[in-house]
C-alpha cells in the first residue's frame, strides 16, 4: 500500500499545484526562490508582491518609489506596481516602519546592504541578456591575501566556453562594480557570463577572461596593479601585453577606472566608463584630484589619444545622477581635445544601463 500511495499522493500534490500556478496572473520572477510564486511579472511588465505578515500594521513596497501594500484575510499583504522597464531592478519592502527584505526574492548585495532583486523580462526577440542555448563559459573564485587591506579578499573571475578546451591564452577584461557594491554585482546583477556567452557564440565578441575584483579598498590602482593583475596573470592563461588588456567600471568603478588609466596609460588599451565622471565640484578631492588628472591629460594630448584604441563611455539619459558630472568632464575634454566616443540610453543609474553597456564595450574589445 505504501508504495502505492506516496507516488499517488505526490501526483495528487503536483496535480494540486500546477493548478494553481496557472490560475495565478503573470509568470515568475526569475529570482523568486524555490517554489515561491511571487513575485510574479505581469505581460504588461507590472510587477506582482504577496508577503505574510498577520501581525503588521502597515507594509510598503519600496522600489524607488513606494507602493503602499493591502492585507488580505489570510494576514498576507499584497501590491501590483505600475508597468516597469526591463532589466534588473532592487526592491525592499518596508514593515512598521523598518526595512527589510523579500523572503520570496534572492538577494544582492547593493546599496551598501543585501537588497532583493526583481528581473522585467526584455522586449521579444531580444535575448542579448537571457540564458540561451549557447556553449556557456564558468564563473570562478579565487581567494587571496591582500596586504594593502591586511585581509582575505576575493576575485569573481568569467573564463569562456573554450577555456578548458585548449590551450590559448586571452586577453583580460577587468570590470569594477559601483559604489555600495562589491565583486558579486557584475557576475549577479550584471549576468556576465550570460553576456558572454551570448555574444561569443553569434561571433559578435571575443573569447575573453573577465575579471572582477573588490573596488572597496584603500587604493584601488594599487591594488590592481599590485596585487589583482600579478595574481590574474600567474593563475590563469592570460595575454600579458598592453593590448590585451582592458579596465572599466560603473559609477564609483568608472572613477576608479579614470584616475588608474590616466596614471597608467601605458597598461590598458581599451576604457570603459559606465554612468560615471570626474566630480564637477570637488572640495574634499574625493577620488582624487581632478585637477591633477586634467592638467596630465592636457599636458600629453597625443600620448593618451594614442595609447587608447577605446576610450569609451556610457550614460543612462538625463535621468541618470551622474548625468551632469560626466558631461561636464566630456566639455573639458573636448577643450583638451581627447578622442572618446560616447553613447547614452534612457534608463538612469541602474544595471539595465550598465548591462546594455557591458554588451556594447565588450563587442569593441581586442580587435
Amino acid at each position: 500500500m505504501k508504495k502505492l500511495f506516496l507516488p499517488s499522493l505526490f501526483l495528487s500534490f503536483t496535480l494540486t499545484a500546477l493548478a494553481q500556478n496557472t490560475s495565478l496572473e503573470g509568470e515568475r520572477s526569475m529570482w523568486s526562490i524555490r517554489s515561491s510564486e511571487y513575485p510574479r511579472v505581469t505581460s504588461d511588465h507590472r510587477a506582482m508582491f504577496k508577503v505574510k505578515a498577520p501581525e503588521a500594521n502597515s507594509v510598503q513596497l519600496d522600489l524607488g518609489k513606494k507602493y503602499e501594500m493591502k492585507k488580505n484575510a489570510n494576514g498576507e499583504w499584497e501590491c501590483i506596481t505600475d508597468s516597469l522597464g526591463p532589466g534588473f531592478h532592487y526592491y525592499s519592502l518596508i514593515v512598521d516602519g523598518v526595512s527589510v527584505n523579500d523572503p520570496s526574492s534572492e538577494t544582492f548585495y547593493g546599496c551598501s546592504r543585501m537588497m532583493s532583486g526583481i528581473d522585467i523580462p526584455y522586449a521579444d526577440g531580444d535575448d542579448r541578456f537571457t540564458l540561451s542555448d549557447v556553449p556557456h563559459g564558468d564563473i570562478r573564485m579565487k581567494r587571496y591575501f591582500s596586504k594593502i587591506e591586511n585581509g582575505w579578499r576575493r576575485i569573481y573571475v568569467y573564463t569562456p566556453p573554450t577555456y578548458d578546451k585548449n590551450d590559448a591564452e586571452y586577453p583580460v577584461l577587468y570590470l569594477q562594480h559601483g559604489g555600495g557594491e562589491d565583486e558579486r554585482g557584475w557576475s549577479q546583477q550584471g549576468l556576465t557570463d550570460i553576456i558572454l556567452d551570448n555574444l561569443i557564440a553569434k561571433g559578435e565578441a571575443l573569447p575573453m577572461i573577465i575579471v572582477m575584483m573588490d573596488g572597496n579598498t584603500r587604493n584601488f590602482t594599487r591594488a590592481l596593479l599590485d596585487e589583482c593583475i600579478p595574481l590574474v596573470e600567474n593563475t590563469y592563461r592570460v595575454k600579458k601585453e598592453k593590448d590585451s588588456r582592458a579596465l572599466a567600471g560603473l559609477s564609483m568603478g568608472g572613477i576608479q577606472t579614470l584616475n588608474t588609466v590616466i596614471e597608467n596609460p601605458d597598461i590598458f588599451s581599451y576604457v570603459g566608463v559606465f554612468s560615471s565622471g570626474w566630480f564637477s565640484n570637488n572640495p574634499n578631492r574625493m577620488f582624487g584630484d581632478t585637477e591633477k588628472y586634467y592638467t596630465m591629460l592636457s599636458n600629453d594630448k597625443d600620448k593618451y589619444n594614442e595609447s587608447f584604441k577605446q576610450f569609451w563611455i556610457s550614460m543612462g539619459g538625463k535621468e541618470d545622477i551622474a548625468y551632469m558630472n560626466c558631461q561636464n568632464m566630456l566639455g573639458r575634454f573636448d577643450k583638451i581635445g581627447i578622442k572618446y566616443t560616447y553613447f547614452e540610453t534612457p534608463g538612469g543609474h541602474t544595471w539595465p544601463v550598465w548591462r546594455e553597456s557591458l554588451y556594447r564595450f565588450a563587442k569593441l574589445l581586442f580587435k
